[in-house]
């Protein structure tokens, strides 16, 4: 079966599901979610998408993001594919949540009404070679630095998200 997206209002109220390809097609609204991970540090842990990816090979961005099943709480979300993706799991909060557009090359867009959440964790993740290709660890005045100086490295969507994160936590 084909992985499906919660359509949604501006107000976060579900109007509908759709196959997650077709609503970045039509660049249809819907709910998303973006794991913050940091150590006891105050780094973040940061992944490379694996290079198979349909869009966005290699990229750098934030430990995990994702899409809700029908029925499934942001938070039992960002559980599940931090689990998928990194090898681990940790204990999740909600930040905030806004709406972002971000058009790709390939013809498909990100409409999403994104929540924002954070957690903590200090070893190493078991990555998922298959949606990861590397992680690092970096402070949130390097990911600034390193975003100006180098944009291309990153998604477009956690370009957006990092600006949101970082003004939220200064």
């Amino acid at each position: 079966m084909e992985e499906q997206v919660i359509l949604v209002n501006e107000r976060d109220e579900k109007v509908g599901l759709m196959e997650k390809i077709e609503a970045h097609k039509k660049a249809l609204l819907h709910r998303a979610f973006s794991v913050f991970v940091l150590n006891d540090k105050n780094e973040i842990m940061l992944q490379q998408r694996a290079y198979s990816k349909y869009h966005s090979p290699g990229l750098w961005t934030n430990t995990c993001c994702s899409h809700q099943r029908d029925g499934e709480s942001n938070i039992e979300a960002g559980k599940r594919r931090l689990m998928e993706e990194m090898g681990f799991t940790t204990d999740l909060k909600e930040l905030f949540h806004f709406i972002y557009i971000a058009p790709f090359d390939n013809g498909l867009t990100e409409h999403e009404l994104d929540h924002v959440m954070i957690g903590h964790y200090n070893d190493d993740p078991l990555i998922n070679p298959e949606e990861v290709a590397s992680y690092k660890w970096m402070t949130a005045t390097d990911i600034k630095k390193d975003i100006d100086s180098k944009p291309e490295n990153y998604t477009e969507w956690f370009k957006i998200i990092f600006d949101k994160y970082y003004t939220h936590i200064s």
